[in-house]
């Protein structure tokens, strides 16, 4: 198991194939899915074909992976993923920060503990800039844990996404943190 990082409650390590029932497990979890897909099921084969390709992929600039399978560290149980990712295989300058948790690691502050965790070390090891993120507008919790984690709102946007979900007509909003804010910020 290849760890990537550690905190005081969780690890994030590697995915690997022998991960792909988990990820089954909480793509088709119709809580776990409303923003992303209205809460549609993910086939056996999507996850093995396109979800497990995209975190398995291997970002250069980085040297390491931009998506993290995140356990419970006294546990060892599978809570969901990180992402982490840069937006250029090329240069570590701007990042994504993403996050998709099971229902059962809701409200526990796991997705804050993650984020920052991914953020301090994205700032003091692997040369970022700058920290994004993205969600749709009425997804308050996901909202609440960018700000959490020290990411400000930036603006509204409207996209032609291929499925129309519910709230979606409410379009999305793009977070960021710079580098120099972080060092500004108290909190870490």
């Amino acid at each position: 198991m290849r760890i990537f990082l550690e905190t005081e409650r969780l690890v994030l390590r590697a995915f690997t194939q022998a991960d792909e029932d988990r990820l089954l497990d909480l793509d088709n979890d119709p809580a776990v899915m409303r923003f992303i897909n209205g809460g549609r099921p993910t086939s056996r084969e999507a996850i093995r074909e396109q979800t497990l390709p995209r975190l398995l992929h291997e970002y250069p600039c980085f040297g390491a992976r931009g998506y993290w399978a995140a356990e419970e560290k006294a546990t060892g149980t599978f809570l969901g993923w990180f992402a982490f990712r840069p937006l250029s295989d090329d240069s570590p300058a701007v990042v994504e920060l993403g996050y998709r948790l099971n229902t059962s690691a809701w409200g526990t502050g796991y997705a804050t503990e993650g984020s920052r965790a991914l953020i301090r070390k994205g700032f003091t090891d692997l040369g970022v800039e700058r920290v994004t993120a993205n969600t749709m507008t009425v997804n308050a919790r996901s909202r609440r844990v960018m700000e959490k984690a020290g990411l400000s709102y930036v603006r509204s946007f409207t996209e032609d996404w291929p499925d129309v979900i519910e709230g979606s007509e409410h379009g999305d909003v793009e977070y960021e943190l710079t580098r120099a804010e972080w060092e500004r910020q108290a909190v870490r």
